[in-house]
């Protein structure tokens, strides 16, 4: 049966019906999914039957895992899943997953393991869009940009924040990591530019402190602008697919004190390469034990 597909904003997002987890996976149905994600970044699915175990197999559908994290460590008995976890992190900053490693994760997904009662939604930006949404003159500086990402991120925790979040930021940098990346990447398989900052973007090369943090503000509010983003509100059941590589995202802290949890996992990606063709590289830490590095078919 062919996938029943509907468009969530005009720009970014779309709910898939017509497929099933349980069954083995076949090409066509992958081949529909890449297709999807290519064309709405993000694919939401509804009242799905995943444990882990399953959540891992679909996303490696998309491409060999990588493990939970360079630094924090996975979920019990598992290698490859992440407790996005209210009562040691709140990621209430906009961010492309784990770019202070040379290859990004190409795919993110998220299941929702418990759902608050009120807020708690995803944000997710086309940062294609973003990049189409840019005055020429801006477009053509960012795209002779590269950009520092870091995992020494300050996340700017409350003086409230507890001591689980305080040792959750403390495993998240114990390893520094460090890449240069053009700020705008070219996609591998449709070809569009989007803009690829986000929080772990620290500065801009050639640049002062002060000149990158100023550059990045601008690039970044049109990544940001309402009309590119989806604001995805959360029901248990739901599992949602995003590609890493041409969005970003920000999970709304506004349900007080409620417990939250999402289970992620991601597929390993490529060496990002910007308009000029150069790739990134790594210029801090060593990233093997993270991910292998995907490969595009000629």
């Amino acid at each position: 049966m062919p996938l029943s597909i509907r468009k969530l904003t005009s720009r970014i997002g779309a709910v898939v019906e017509g497929v099933d987890f349980t069954a083995s996976s076949d090409r066509a149905t992958i081949a529909a999914l890449r297709d999807a994600l290519n064309e709405h970044k993000a694919i939401v699915f509804e009242d799905v039957d995943l444990d882990d175990a399953g959540q891992q197999r679909v996303a490696g559908w998309f491409g060999e895992l990588t493990t939970a994290h360079p630094n924090v460590p996975a979920v019990d008995g598992t290698r490859n899943v992440l407790a996005v976890d209210s009562e040691t992190s709140k990621a209430n900053a906009w961010h492309t997953d784990v770019t202070f490693v040379v290859n990004p994760p190409q795919v993110s997904t998220l299941r929702s393991i418990v759902t608050t009662l009120y807020g708690g939604e995803t944000l997710i930006a086309n940062s294609a869009a973003a990049y189409r949404d840019l005055p020429e003159p801006l477009r053509v500086l960012a795209d002779s940009l590269r950009a520092v990402h870091s995992n020494r991120y300050d996340y700017a925790r409350p003086s409230a924040a507890t001591a689980r979040h305080e040792e959750y930021d403390r495993v998240f940098a114990a390893t520094p990591y460090e890449a240069e990346h053009p700020v705008v990447r070219v996609h591998p398989l449709t070809g569009e530019r989007g803009l690829f900052i986000g929080g772990f973007a620290q500065r801009i090369v050639g640049f002062s402190a002060g000149e990158s943090a100023d550059l990045l503000r601008v690039l970044q509010s049109y990544v940001t602008r309402p009309e590119n983003t989806l604001r995805w509100s959360w029901s248990p059941r739901q599992l949602l697919i995003f590609d890493n590589r041409i969005t970003q995202h920000y999970a709304v802290d506004n349900y007080d004190d409620h417990p939250r949890r999402l289970n992620r996992v991601t597929v390993a990606g490529d060496v990002p390469a910007g308009v000029d063709g150069r790739p990134s590289e790594q210029l801090v830490g060593e990233a093997s034990h993270y991910t292998s590095v995907w490969r595009v078919a000629a």
